[in-house]
């Protein structure tokens, strides 16, 4: 079981270009970030938002062709079904400019308690949001 996909527009700017000129791979793990983010504020309401937090467990990206300046990029992210407190989020991102995936980003995300920081059993509420 997996959620439908959600979408963000990224532009690739001067301050992500490294030494090869493309976009630092470092950078590509912040495009994941921020489309994680992106989905949880469209989705979540600020009282969830108030009463839960995520964490990151693990990030897998495998990185296909790269990203120039002035690219445009599409980060399409969808969730799987949890496990406990455990939730894994994909994230793939499209060079429009290219035609091609630069990259897909797999990340592992637990969810807290924002009062305690203890681990929180996705339910509820929350399923129901991304699936």
């Amino acid at each position: 079981m997996t959620s439908t996909p959600f979408e963000y527009k990224l532009q690739v700017q001067s301050a992500e270009i490294d030494a090869m000129n493309h976009v630092n791979n470092v950078v590509y793990l912040r495009y994941a970030q921020e489309v994680a983010e992106a989905h949880w504020y469209a989705k979540g309401s600020e009282a969830l938002r108030q009463q839960f937090v995520w964490v990151v467990l693990r990030h897998e990206i495998d990185y296909l062709h790269p990203s120039l300046l002035g690219h445009e990029l599409v980060g399409t992210t969808w969730v799987e079904a949890p496990s406990g407190p455990k939730i894994i989020r994909n994230v793939q991102l499209f060079n429009t400019t290219l035609g091609k995936i630069t990259a897909k980003v797999r990340t592992t995300w637990c969810l807290l308690d924002a009062a305690t920081l203890r681990p929180k059993r996705i339910e509820g509420e929350m399923i129901s949001l991304f699936l």
